[in-house]
């Protein structure tokens, strides 16, 4: 006589909910989401297997790959691997400025070697006046001699550049090869490729 209505009237629903569980959907029904591309629930699943138990696990997983990548990268810097390659190294833009800087005798490569030489003898000629003299003229010769070198190479390159590559883009490409030059050639990264006088 004093039931509550509530308990009859949550009944019936639970009845139809289900009901409308255990009918089949419809195939032809939109399912309320985008199906996934196989790749993307390829990539979720292995995701999920790969899920690290804790932040330790996690934080040692993520050093063993970095290390692998580095480990990759140096190789490619020695053997000239494309796929491995920094960013700032890859692309054929720059391996052509590569080879273009390699395959040539310039000044600039010797700046350091010259730099301790002159070093050497400015600091004997704080004793003897005429050698100071003969190392500031050095200093002056070859800043001269490296900049004349340099703008000779920044204007042949850039003209090879919108020759082979005008579809390409060429930013920072003739400044990354102006830097290589005052690396000497044993230093160089990626090593090089091309012989002295021989074109790319």
């Amino acid at each position: 006589m004093f039931r509550s209505r509530s308990k009859d009237e949550k009944a019936p629903t639970e009845k139809v909910t289900a009901d409308l569980s255990k009918q089949p959907r419809d195939p032809e029904a939109p399912k309320g989401r985008p199906t996934p591309k196989r790749s993307e629930a390829q990539t979720q699943r292995r995701r999920a297997q790969t899920v690290p138990l804790d932040r330790k696990e996690a934080a040692k997983r993520q050093r063993e790959a970095r290390r692998s990548d580095l480990t990759r990268q140096r190789e490619a810097l020695n053997s000239g691997d494309e796929r491995y390659l920094p960013a700032r190294d890859k692309g054929p833009v720059r391996r052509f400025v590569r080879d273009f800087v390699d395959s040539r005798f310039v000044i600039a490569e010797f700046f350091l070697p010259m730099a301790v030489v002159i070093l050497v003898l400015s600091l004997f000629g704080n004793a003897n006046r005429a050698l100071q003299n003969i190392s500031l003229l050095l200093w002056l010769g070859v800043i001269v001699l490296i900049v004349i070198d340099s703008i000779g190479l920044w204007f042949r390159l850039r003209k090879q550049l919108n020759e082979r590559f005008p579809n390409e883009p060429k930013r920072g490409a003739i400044a990354y090869g102006l830097m290589r030059t005052l690396q000497m050639r044993r230093l160089r990264l990626p090593k090089p490729q091309v012989k002295r006088g021989e074109r790319p």
